[in-house]
């Protein structure tokens, strides 16, 4: 059991509750003790039963945040690609197999949905193009 992590974060919205793990008991069982609840919007790090955190805890805990962030920023990306591949199956659909009846269902929610998207894309494309001191 030697190979179990440290520290085990089991995540939540906004971030996670931090167990220190131990094995190096007369048992040899598992045990996990809570040490900290984070939350990752706002940084914020609370240690649990009024602990102190050692260097240690919260170089882990800060380490786990960064990754977490990271993996979040990835997912949303990911979803974002997603989309795009919806709205071609949805094209495709709407071209190929929709009935008048489906189409009548859908078509007013997809076309404010699309036409908000396309005015923000380009309001966000405008922006960039700016020069920055306009």
């Amino acid at each position: 059991m030697s190979d179990l992590p440290e520290f085990y974060f089991r995540v939540r919205d906004n971030g996670a509750t931090v167990f220190r793990v131990d094995t190096e008991n007369r048992q040899r069982r598992i045990e996990m003790d809570q040490i900290a609840m984070v939350n990752i919007r706002n940084g914020e790090v609370k240690p649990h039963g009024g602990r102190d955190l050692s260097a240690q805890e919260m170089a882990e805990i800060q380490r786990w945040m960064a990754e977490r962030l990271a993996l979040l920023a990835q997912r949303d990306i990911d979803d974002i690609h997603r989309a795009v591949d919806y709205l071609n199956t949805t094209t495709q659909w709407v071209q190929a197999k929709a009935t008048d009846a489906q189409l009548d269902h859908v078509t007013d929610a997809l076309l404010l949905a699309m036409h908000d998207l396309r005015t923000v894309l380009v309001r966000k494309k405008a922006e960039r193009l700016m020069p920055p001191d306009s």
